[in-house]
């Protein structure tokens, strides 16, 4: 197999970038970037760090993020499973990118920086939510931000097809695969009880 190594022989390949999708990065938050951001209940974090790359999903009832100015974002980090391989490598390299989507739009907005974390409570306290506060907040520095072309979401029909899900593998389904003594019992009674879990502990 042929493998491409290097950047000469890439850009051969691919030739020049559209004029447009240079010209559309903005180094600040805009007035319409900040409307659609304002609109997005759910991004990916992306970060990096010694053991490799991380990407985790993100999601809340109201915006995911919020504005603080125009190279400012803060994301809290709610409740998750505390394997924080995604805040271990903020820690270790500050180096981050957020990709923001709203559900039925096949614009995705992308935002590359830095970022540091925070516990301070004079921070975490004002996300409360149900008496609740994240452990840390994740004080982002925006570098540049752009729209994504809408082709992968087009492609995809992401938001067209409608529900899918009966055919791939549940959370149960994957736990029996590499776990002993979780059988298909075991796979159905993690799955329906969930949702009862999880509700508990969302914040």
């Amino acid at each position: 197999m042929q493998t491409i190594a290097t950047v000469e022989e890439l850009e051969a390949i691919y030739g020049d970038p559209v004029s447009l999708a240079v010209d559309k990065v903005a180094l600040r938050m805009t007035p319409m970037y900040r409307r659609w951001i304002e609109a997005s209940r759910f991004l990916v974090l992306v970060t990096v760090g010694p053991e490799g790359t991380d990407g985790t999903p993100r999601g809340d009832d109201g915006p995911v993020v919020r504005i603080i100015d125009d190279r400012t974002v803060w994301l809290p980090d709610w409740r998750g499973n505390n394997r924080i391989d995604s805040l271990r490598n903020i820690v270790r390299d500050p180096r981050v990118s957020l990709m923001f989507m709203v559900p039925g739009c096949n614009n995705v907005v992308r935002i590359n920086g830095k970022a540091v974390l925070s516990a301070d409570p004079e921070i975490t306290g004002t996300f409360e939510q149900n008496g609740k506060h994240p452990r840390s907040v994740m004080i982002f520095t925006l570098d540049e931000m752009y729209f994504q072309c809408a082709k992968a979401l087009m492609r995809s029909g992401l938001w067209v097809r409608g529900d899918e899900s009966a055919a791939v593998p549940t959370a149960g389904d994957f736990l029996t695969e590499y776990r002993e003594n979780f059988g298909k019992k075991e796979a159905k009674e993690y799955d329906d009880g969930y949702p009862v879990y999880a509700a508990e502990r969302m914040w």
